[in-house]
């Protein structure tokens, strides 16, 4: 209230004392040396001076009310000044900002500097009953200016945000804010663009937020179907294991005895891991060992192991069961429809590629090769193709060729990564 009385006196005395000049010099160069006395036609004309500003004055200070909802000196003000943070960098902020003013209703002519940070702008100033500022309702706005302009200015708060400094004012200069209001319009700018640098704001957070939220989904998808693929493990080799050694136990306990252990080898290297727990070379072939000697035990001298692998190599970290599924492949597909059996080689070497050093892994036999029905083409190949693919990317590879004379020889090639804690010699 304070405040909306003393907008009113202020406008009311500096029109008042213009008119009071006005009137000594009137009656100065006019009425003097006509010897007339004009008292009652300055009064007259005051009266309705001082009604035609309470008016203006009244439209302006209700305005301002509706829009801001207070009355201080700040709100009845016909410039507006804002600083408003935008947690983005200094380019981002300013296509922002530029933006928002671009959008902003009555907006006519709008310049722009992205080098400096600055955006200028001209906006028609609206009256909301209806028509432009050159209604003559508009009481104290009607010998003003008829535009607005806005000032904006980033200015870079280090590397991840920004600050813009919005001004909002009518065009005409400082001084005519004695005598004319702009009924909250340069409040209504100020306000609207605040508004939509708010709303692009959240926009982009919201955007942010759904990329986040996308990504936890693609990674919880991408997971699971890492499980799911390990989980498709030949399950006949535990039945057909479990049933020789129930065999052996009557016939050669000491066989029984030694496939179990291998068996628990087996199993105690195929128990699910955490996504933080990767496997290694050595690793995987301690497992694969363990189902070859189980499987030496039922085919005998038709199956013969050779394996070439580093010590250096052993700690480089492998995806889990990868191997175990080539030396399956190679036994199924190669080797027991084979008459005569015949030989599985793992073998390892470090290999160089453009960006990083990898490590290639190959399981080789000398069976019956591609010429067996089914050979090279189960879901187990499929799967190791997905799985690399899944879990590497482009970084990691799988090739299936013949081998000479006989047989397939199959080859992983992983980034040559280093199991931490594990170091050789």
């Amino acid at each position: 209230m304070i405040a909306s009385l003393f907008h009113l006196i202020r406008l009311l005395a500096a029109w008042l004392l213009s008119y009071l000049f006005l009137c000594i010099l009137i009656n100065e160069t006019i009425f003097e040396p006509l010897d007339r006395d004009p008292g009652g036609y300055f009064a007259f004309v005051a009266l309705l001076l001082g009604t035609w500003i309470a008016s203006g004055v009244f439209s302006h200070i209700r305005r301002v009310r509706l829009i801001a909802g207070a009355l201080n000196s700040t709100t009845l003000s016909n410039r507006q000044r804002r600083q408003i943070e935008i947690p983005f960098e200094a380019g981002e902020a300013f296509d922002l900002i530029d933006a928002a003013i671009r959008e902003l209703p009555g907006a006519e002519i709008v310049d722009s500097a992205r080098d400096s940070l600055q955006v200028r702008a001209k906006v028609t100033r609206i009256d909301p009953y209806g028509g432009r500022s050159q209604s003559s309702h508009w009481a104290l706005d009607h010998f003003g200016a008829r535009r607005n302009q806005i000032l904006a200015t980033v200015t870079p708060n280090g590397d991840d945000a920004g600050s813009v400094t919005l001004i909002c004012e009518p065009e005409g200069a400082a001084w005519t804010d004695l005598f004319l209001v702009d009924h909250g319009t340069n409040l209504e700018n100020a306000e609207a663009i605040a508004r939509a640098i708010t709303r692009r704001v959240a926009e982009r957070r919201r955007g942010e937020a759904a990329k986040v939220r996308q990504t936890a989904t693609e990674k919880e998808l991408t997971v699971a179907k890492l499980n799911l693929l390990h989980a498709q493990v030949e399950p006949h080799f535990l039945y057909n294991t479990l049933a020789s050694a129930q065999v052996l136990t009557r016939s050669d306990p000491a066989r029984a005895d030694e496939m179990l252990g291998n068996l628990i080898q087996y199993l105690r290297h195929s128990l699910p891991r955490t996504e933080d727990a990767p496997s290694t070379i050595g690793e995987e072939l301690e497992r694969a060992q363990a189902y070859l000697d189980i499987l030496k035990i039922r085919m005998g001298p038709r199956l013969q192991l050779q394996v070439d692998i580093p010590d250096a190599l052993r700690g480089v970290l492998f995806p889990t069961m990868m191997l175990q599924t080539l030396v399956e492949n190679a036994i199924k597909h190669g080797l027991e429809p084979k008459p005569g059996g015949g030989t599985v080689w793992i073998l390892a070497r470090q290999v160089a590629q453009l960006e990083h050093s990898a490590v290639a892994v190959t399981v080789a036999d000398d069976g019956r090769g591609f010429t067996a029905e089914g050979g090279g083409t189960g879901v187990g190949l499929r799967n190791v193709r997905e799985r690399l693919r899944l879990a590497y990317g482009s970084a990691a590879s799988f090739s299936i060729v013949a081998n000479f004379p006989s047989g397939v020889a199959a080859t992983i090639t992983v980034p040559n990564t280093v199991q931490a804690g594990v170091h050789h010699a």
